[in-house]
């Protein structure tokens, strides 16, 4: 039945304890019916005894014991004489402590009164021949009779409490299963991976069989038709991004030939840059520059789509530390104004993946320590084994990363300018990084980053070769 909160929990709850409630209710008022109805039975056998004894063949004072007409177990008593207390054809005298209570009484009755020793008798005073005299019969048979009503009445409660919870039980979740079909969907497409890619929502709300007046029925055909407008919405979005990633694949593959024509004649300027005045020659210079980091952004750009399309790597082991050492070596020669570290394991480090690949992730995660830091910042690269995974990570006390768009940092053409010190003759095209989580997604491999001002460091997880 689910949790101590479950609404079906609390309705079986709720249920039981009103059946419980009526129950206890009716077995109490039952009791309290029964106790009266034998009270007056007993009390009217009492009247009936006195009325015997006030016929003439009865009166006078305390008769002898076996005398006729006498019921077992009355009780008689008069005042400055005595009492006795009839057992068949022997009586009981009583002591003066067992009829002072008798001795007490205000009332005619009749009422009952506990005698200390005897028990407890209902009694009423009476007049034979002029003598107040109080008569008795025992409530012996009525509290046993009540007794044993009262643990029927208890064993029949309890009974029936127990087969209410299970009833309720039984109908709670019959009548609560189409409810539980809506939850179990809405958990089922809550744990799809919807966030990007072909995406389909394969499940709807089962037919209930219900009447669709039902409050359920109409929930769960409302959540089928958001889930027809969820999937249509998702198929709609991949529509839209495939298209605007064969454009931007597209786009970037013309651009390869005009761009590398651009840099050839750029190129071709240059032996007779002497010959032109200075202000063309520089700007043939920055012709060549923006021409070069023009190529680099259109060659991130098909690499992305390459990737969004679905990667084609050609996975085997890599030697990870012969990898770092030569990208930290690259690195320390583009960026002299950096102090460079590499730690190293003393066993071998094999990755599996596509060499060129991980060697790109490398370069652009030393790149972005070298562009966004000012010189003189300490570039820290290790590697280590954590179980299944090789582990790299890119250390700087560089200025940090904003927070605000620290969680950001792997989306495409993000860019830190608030914070990171630029350096360098080029701008950043803002790619690197996504360029970086894509190749690891790739690799099937994880990637995070952790910054604070004067501490930054990027931790790229890669599957070891089993």
């Amino acid at each position: 039945m689910g949790g101590q909160g479950t609404l079906s929990r609390q309705l079986v709850l709720r249920v039981t304890a009103l059946v419980a409630a009526v129950a206890i209710a009716l077995s109490a008022l039952t009791a309290l019916a029964v106790n009266q109805i034998l009270t007056d039975q007993l009390d009217q056998q009492l009247r009936s005894t006195g009325q015997r004894l006030r016929d003439p063949g009865t009166r006078g004072p305390l008769k002898p014991a076996g005398d006729p007409g006498q019921i077992q177990g009355l009780l008689r008593y008069i005042p400055d004489i005595g009492g006795i207390i009839q057992e068949g054809r022997d009586y009981t005298a009583l002591t003066v402590e067992q009829t002072a209570p008798l001795d007490e009484l205000t009332t005619t009755g009749p009422l009952t009164v506990h005698l200390p020793g005897v028990g407890s008798y209902r009694v009423q005073v009476i007049s034979v021949g002029g003598t107040a005299m109080a008569i008795g019969l025992p409530t012996a048979s009525l509290t046993a009779t009540m007794l044993s009503l009262l643990l029927a009445a208890t064993a029949l409660t309890l009974t029936t409490i127990v087969a209410a919870f299970w009833a309720a039980r039984a109908v709670v979740e019959r009548s609560l299963r189409p409810l539980a079909q809506l939850a179990e969907t809405a958990r089922t497409v809550s744990a799809l991976d919807l966030h990007s890619g072909e995406v389909a929502v394969p499940v709807r709300v089962p037919d209930s069989g219900l009447a669709p007046t039902n409050e359920v029925a109409q929930v769960g055909a409302a959540l089928n038709v958001m889930l027809d407008n969820v999937e249509g919405a998702l198929a709609a979005r991949q529509h839209s991004e495939t298209k605007l990633r064969q454009f931007v694949a597209d786009a970037s593959h013309e651009l390869r030939n005009p761009l590398a024509s651009i840099r050839g004649y750029a190129e071709l300027t240059r032996r007779e840059r002497a010959d032109v005045p200075e202000t063309t020659a520089h700007a043939l210079g920055r012709i060549e520059s923006e021409s070069e980091r023009m190529s680099g952004l259109v060659n991130d750009l098909l690499l992305l789509a390459r990737l969004d399309s679905g990667p084609t790597l050609q996975a085997r082991p890599v030697s990870m530390g012969a990898l770092l050492a030569n990208a930290v070596s690259d690195a320390e020669a583009a960026g002299p104004g950096h102090r460079w570290e590499l730690t190293l394991p003393d066993e071998e480090v094999l990755a599996l993946g596509d060499e060129s690949r991980v060697q790109q992730i490398v370069a652009n995660l030393l790149g972005n320590a070298r562009t966004h830091t000012p010189a003189g910042t300490l570039v820290q690269t290790a590697l280590a084994r954590e179980g299944a995974w090789a582990v790299v990570t890119v250390t700087d006390n560089g200025p940090g990363i904003p927070e605000n768009i620290r969680d950001r940092v792997f989306e495409r053409f993000m860019r830190a300018d608030t914070s990171r010190v630029r350096t360098g003759s080029g701008q950043s095209t803002g790619l690197g990084l996504a360029i970086v989580a894509a190749v690891v997604g790739a690799h099937g491999g994880q990637v995070g980053v952790e910054s604070r001002p004067g501490f930054t460091r990027f931790t790229v997880r890669l599957p070891l070769v089993r």
